[in-house]
């Protein structure tokens, strides 16, 4: 089970990469964009993951039998958290760009935005 999210995270990855490498509309890069950030959460999530693990929550019993090996690391949890909303903001802020620029140029079109300067 835990190879097919490490296939949907490379698969999403790289759907992503491709969609931000070959897209001329804005939109659709911001979006691309957003599709990579899913497939890092995933990923990130995944290594994270123990099988047959559970909640960090230690308790007497489970240090004296040396049962503490069976929980599931809450760092990447935790890291991925901040990567979501990290990346809310960034695509929050992709897109208000996107919408200063048509109101400029009156295009999304990054090939009609190429005449920037500075």
């Amino acid at each position: 089970m835990i190879l097919f999210n490490y296939i949907t995270a490379a698969i999403l990855l790289v759907l992503g990469m491709y969609i931000i490498c070959t897209q001329k509309n804005l939109i659709k890069i911001v979006l691309g964009m957003g599709i990579v950030d899913y497939g890092v959460n995933l990923l990130i999530v995944s290594i994270g993951y123990n099988d047959g693990g559970s909640a960090p929550i230690y308790s007497f019993p489970d240090l004296i039998n040396g049962a503490v090996h069976h929980f599931v690391d809450p760092i990447p949890q935790a890291l991925t958290l901040t990567s979501i909303v990290i990346g809310a903001c960034v695509d929050a802020m992709a897109l208000s760009l996107v919408i200063m620029i048509f109101r400029k140029y009156h295009s999304i079109n990054s090939d009609d935005v190429r005449r920037l300067r500075g």
